[in-house]
């Protein structure tokens, strides 16, 4: 059975005192408003704030840390990077692998990808893996070629036990920051593509299993809308997650 499950990207923001204003917000609304709520919460906040953020977040409930990053070695002289088994040893559950930034601003391929997959699930990590197609991908009518390139050189080299512990998070590059959503039903008919994917990769098991993802530009407005979408299974949050109210609306949307 799969999981619907809201993650917040915090990007680089917030200082120390604003990531503990906020996720104390953030615990608060959760435990008051949405409690029972069948839908699991991550909050990804910069590498320096992981410890204190997830001190903050109660154990064993519906709230679990997640990073934006980690690095495809697991120890070494990299200046400035973060192992995947260092995030897991201060308590991270989750992290963001793929994301379009990363792609875009650091010339992260496909074939780095897919050795920080390995190395994040080695250290026990979960991967919520993005992909997603430009404006000038989804104009030249080649959204679903593209999309299918990236899961095939990121992601499908997995084993069926290591694919099984994978979020995929749909990124419509075009939507992110831009102001610009897609429609519920542009939506639907990339992650209905998504999990034929995974069906043809694998079996129809795992991509009914497989938690599948919206991450563009999703707010507490359009989020019931895009949640009652057959094969989105929740949202992959920009923005909206650095205002508590906001965030904890997009939760309450399942």
């Amino acid at each position: 059975m799969r999981k619907n499950i809201v993650a917040g990207n915090w990007k680089m923001n917030t200082t120390l005192q604003d990531a503990q204003a906020l996720v104390s917000e953030i615990v608060n609304m959760v435990q008051d408003e949405a409690t029972g709520s069948a839908v699991e919460v991550v909050i990804c906040p910069p590498f320096p704030l992981l410890p204190v953020v997830g001190r903050l977040l109660p154990e064993g409930g519906q709230l679990h840390l997640g990073a934006q990053n980690c690095h495809q070695k697991e120890s070494g002289a990299f200046t400035g990077e973060v192992s995947a088994r260092l995030l897991a040893s201060i308590g991270t559950e989750y992290v963001i692998l793929g994301h379009s930034e990363r792609r875009q601003y650091f010339r992260e391929d496909d074939e780095l990808l897919s050795q920080k997959l390995k190395a994040a699930l080695a250290a026990g990590l979960k991967p919520i893996f993005c992909v997603g197609e430009s404006l000038e991908t989804r104009e030249a009518d080649d959204t679903f070629a593209y999309i299918g390139k990236q899961l095939k050189e990121g992601l499908f080299h997995l084993s069926n036990e290591e694919f099984a512990q994978v979020v995929v998070a749909y990124e419509p590059i075009w939507a992110i920051g831009t102001g610009k959503t897609a429609t519920s039903q542009q939506a639907q008919e990339v992650h209905a593509f998504i999990r034929e994917q995974i069906a043809r990769a694998y079996d129809a098991k795992q991509a009914l299993n497989t938690t599948i993802l919206y991450g563009g530009s999703a707010n507490a407005q359009n989020a019931r809308e895009l949640f009652s979408q057959p094969d989105v299974d929740g949202g992959l949050i920009g923005g909206a997650s650095l205002k508590s109210r906001d965030f904890v609306e997009i939760i309450k949307s399942f």
